[in-house]
């Protein structure tokens, strides 16, 4: 027996079996690699390949996540309005597996745009990508609040998608990189690299939309949803519990799609070898498909708060260790970066566990209003990481360069690139650490779910 397999101890005693949590689980391979690719390469592929200044690139990503704000709020409404009157939020998830065809055009930006143009049609595309993650996404982490099931067993779901999860940033993270070309990348090996990766996650993500309807069908659904709207909204939005988890998952995401960003970089700014950005990729993701059952295990012990508040102490020391560079030698910042991984993991599973405890606590609005939210809160912070990694080489003095070309960097330049992948994402983590410590709902919810 895994750690995954181990049963609740909760008063609300319905335990999920296997076969529906797998199926459940395999939507998150799709979403893996909505969430890895374009957060590895994306700011890459328009600076060192499509020649767009770090600026103007890092404003590319931004912007269409600040679209995200109004966007995955409102998505969260129609998917509480779904459940109301349909009794199941199908029709958005079979929408949201549209979002395959946007990765593959994110990375096939016409051969004659460079620069500015680049940058306008992978910012549109990214747009229409983030409104169908969203169609997908908010539905899918609505499943565990309609669920009847406990506080233990809710993170025992999640454990199973952390793990999917896991395997598809993992995989993704590897093959991405490889398929452009690797040293070699090219425009054309990025479109080929988007459209064998969309095959993928088109095919997960329908088998994610039959788990989900095992899932429902096995544990009864609580009472219909509301409808939501902005009252919903605004109840989600002055829940005290739900503000800190939110600000604090703002910071976490923001950080973690930083130094996501920046592996290509300091791979091969720092380390010499843009070839180590897939065993730096693998040390961070790696880690977590083995501990995802600890921090399991850990948060039944001592609950999902404190078993967080660790996971954001390991990062900010790891993080640390890496703004030393090549000094350190390569063995010592591959470990640095797989303690990252380790606490990635837990700040992955801990946090989506902890959402559905704050719904039932709540109890007067639906679940899409609350995961709209979230993915928002989530999908900024994907944008704000590497935008704050782009400021950081843009006042560094980065040359931005077309594929094959080659470019002297300023010393300035090279130390933006490694402080900005060390100490700007401890900073960010002890600040994510800090506003978690306010949320106090952990221990009301262990003894009453």
């Amino acid at each position: 027996m895994t750690g995954l397999d181990q049963q609740p101890t909760t008063v609300d005693a319905t335990t999920l079996p296997r076969g529906p949590l797998v199926g459940f689980a395999a939507g998150s391979l799709g979403m893996g690699v909505w969430v890895t690719v374009p957060g590895l390469l994306l700011l890459y592929f328009l600076t060192d390949v499509l020649a767009v200044a770090p600026w103007l690139a890092g404003l590319a990503l931004l912007v269409p996540k600040v679209a995200d704000v109004l966007l995955h709020p409102w998505v969260g409404h129609r998917c509480d309005v779904e459940q109301a009157h349909r009794g199941d939020r199908r029709r958005l998830l079979l929408l949201g597996c549209a979002l395959p065809l946007a990765f593959a055009a994110l990375f096939a930006v016409p051969g004659d745009f460079t620069g500015a143009p680049a940058a306008a049609w992978v910012a549109v595309v990214f747009v229409a990508g983030n409104l169908l993650f969203a169609a997908y996404q908010v539905p899918y982490l609505a499943t565990p609040a309609d669920l009847r099931i406990g506080y233990h067993e809710r993170t025992r779901l999640m454990a199973f998608r952390m793990v999917v999860l896991t395997l598809g940033i993992l995989l993704s993270g590897l093959l991405a990189p490889l398929l452009t070309g690797g040293d070699a990348a090219t425009r054309g090996g990025y479109q080929r690299m988007g459209l064998l990766l969309a095959v993928g996650m088109l095919a997960t993500m329908l088998v994610g939309v039959v788990g989900i309807g095992r899932l429902r069908r096995v544990a009864a659904a609580t009472a219909p949803a509301h409808a939501g709207g902005w009252r919903a909204l605004r109840v989600a939005l002055r829940d005290r519990q739900f503000r800190w988890l939110v600000a604090a998952y703002l910071a976490m995401s923001t950080t973690t799609h930083l130094v996501l960003a920046a592996v290509p970089y300091y791979a091969e700014y720092e380390l010499g070898r843009p070839g180590l950005t897939t065993v730096l990729v693998g040390a961070f993701v790696a880690p977590a498909l083995l501990v995802t059952p600890g921090w399991l295990a850990v948060a039944r012990r001592v609950g999902k708060q404190r078993a967080l508040l660790a996971a954001q102490g390991a990062f900010a020391v790891g993080s640390l260790v890496l703004a030393l560079g090549r000094p350190a030698g390569l063995p010592v910042l591959v470990a640095a970066v797989a303690v990252l991984g380790v606490a990635f993991a837990g700040m992955q599973l801990l946090p989506f566990s902890m959402v559905p405890d704050v719904i039932r606590a709540a109890g007067t609005v639906g679940a899409g209003t609350y995961t709209g939210v979230w993915t928002a809160t989530e999908a900024t912070g994907a944008a704000l990481g590497p935008y704050a990694y782009a400021l950081c080489l843009a006042g560094g003095g980065f040359v931005a360069s077309a594929a094959g070309e080659t470019v002297v960097q300023p010393d300035s330049a090279l130390a933006a690139v490694r402080y900005g992948f060390g100490l700007l994402p401890a900073v960010v983590m002890l600040a994510a650490l800090l506003l978690q410590r306010r949320y106090t709902l952990d221990r009301a919810a262990r003894a009453g779910n």
